[in-house]
């Protein structure tokens, strides 16, 4: 059963640095597209950044310049380094895979990133 598991989340003063990281478990064949979303009380779930297997990324131009995402293919693993923290980057993140051979995308649970002014 394909699981992803998010972890790094917690309080952070801003202007601070904050690395989540996100485990993909029961792959068998690889994974694609991979993505971290964001969602704050009251809002929708936003696009943060995706990057494709190849390394190729693409970010929501209110992170853009702060927040790096990565990921190591061989361990199933996605990573999102966030700098610069501002108070409206305080959101449960999320991570999103597309698993080869899967229709569907996959969830995580989120994790809690809160910035205090």
């Amino acid at each position: 059963q394909v699981q992803l598991v998010e972890s790094g989340g917690g309080l952070v003063q801003a202007g601070g640095s904050q690395r989540l990281s996100c485990t993909a478990s029961g792959i068998n064949f690889g994974i694609n597209d991979m993505s971290w979303y964001r969602q704050a009380p009251g809002k929708q779930r936003d696009l943060v950044a995706t990057i494709t297997r190849s390394g190729s990324t693409n970010y929501a131009d209110s992170v853009k310049g702060r927040f790096t995402v990565s990921r190591d293919n061989d361990k199933n693993m996605l990573y999102l380094q966030m700098n610069s923290l501002k108070p409206e980057d305080s959101a449960v993140y999320y991570c999103n895979a597309h698993i080869r051979g899967s229709p569907v995308y996959t969830w995580g649970q989120g994790t809690q990133v809160t910035v205090s002014s």
